[in-house]
């Protein structure tokens, strides 16, 4: 089968690139230089010429901060482009993979979301991706559509590399410990994007849920990079309303995987288990980078709190 990956780019993109180095199917790799996604035409002549039998939906603004003042940028990605990747699709019979997100709910759970949860995101990030959602659906293609939430790997900006490099940097952090989640490393969700490919199983068409076992605050999240990393950082706990911001994130957004292990029959890794193989990968390659504006750390030196 052809498959076409957008937004190769970024995290999962480039860990679908590595899966791909194993698989019989014809992969085709594109970010906006080659293949712009608001862009209906170039994608139809794209999924024609090419003879798409499968899209892997990996771009999106990701930017959760921003996206409040960027509504019409976000809703491009987020939204207009995934519906018209989405009528591509169904122009040449395809089925679309897209990743959404644990944004979608509003956090105020205290048992861990299922797809038949009613969503009602509180920010434009999540906004725009469910609408995504809906216009897939509208749109009526096949497809498969893979929440996940706190999305890491070795590649581009996240909160274990900005971890990593803070607390190698500095003598102490404060971290958020009342937002609570499941980390999801890239290369798991890949594989388990690659498996559902690999075992054709895209009629499974639906909304699913996929994010590493287990929970944990930032804070432990925090904590259990630091460790890992060999770093000596002192780490403390702070409650969100401590560290003032513009964007109000879910407090609880745990996604129950299930429906995903029991449809697909693919095993989900624990989140320690995940992070410590990406640390080891990280340690092999040092690339250390820090997001500049990460709502969720606060740096102490002498008393003052900078980003």
């Amino acid at each position: 089968m052809n498959v076409l990956v957008t937004g190769a780019n970024g995290q999962l993109g480039n860990e679908m690139r590595l899966m791909a180095q194993n698989s019989s199917h014809h992969y085709i790799f594109t970010d906006v230089e080659e293949l712009d996604i608001t862009d209906f035409n170039a994608i139809l002549q794209t999924v024609k010429e090419k003879e798409i039998q499968i899209i892997v939906n990996c771009a999106a603004y990701t930017n959760v901060d921003k996206a409040e003042n960027d509504f019409d940028i976000a809703n491009a990605l987020n939204n207009i482009a995934v519906g018209r990747l989405a009528n591509a699709a169904k122009a040449q019979n395809a089925t679309l993979i897209h990743i959404s997100t644990d944004y979608v709910f509003n956090g105020n759970n205290h048992i861990p979301y299922t797809e038949d949860d009613i969503t009602d995101p509180i920010g434009v990030y999540g906004k725009t991706k469910l609408a995504g959602e809906e216009t897939i659906k509208k749109v009526g293609c096949n497809y498969i559509i893979l929440r996940t939430a706190w999305l890491y790997s070795k590649w581009g900006n996240n909160f274990v590399k900005t971890m990593q490099k803070l607390t190698l940097e500095k003598d102490s952090l404060s971290v958020i410990f009342d937002q609570i989640g499941s980390p999801t490393y890239a290369k798991d969700l890949a594989h388990a994007i690659s498996l559902i490919i690999e075992r054709n199983m895209l009629n499974q068409q639906g909304i699913y849920h996929y994010s590493n076992e287990g929970v944990c605050s930032w804070f432990d999240f925090a904590k259990e990079i630091c460790e890992l990393s060999g770093h000596n950082c002192n780490i403390t706990p702070i409650h969100s309303q401590e560290y003032p911001s513009k964007v109000t994130r879910p407090h609880y957004s745990v996604l129950d995987k299930t429906k995903f292990k029991e449809t697909f029959g693919i095993p989900v890794p624990y989140w320690k288990d995940s992070l410590k193989k990406c640390i080891n990968e990280l340690k092999d390659c040092l690339l250390y980078t820090s997001d500049a504006a990460d709502d969720r750390i606060s740096v102490n030196l002498g008393g003052r709190r900078i980003i």
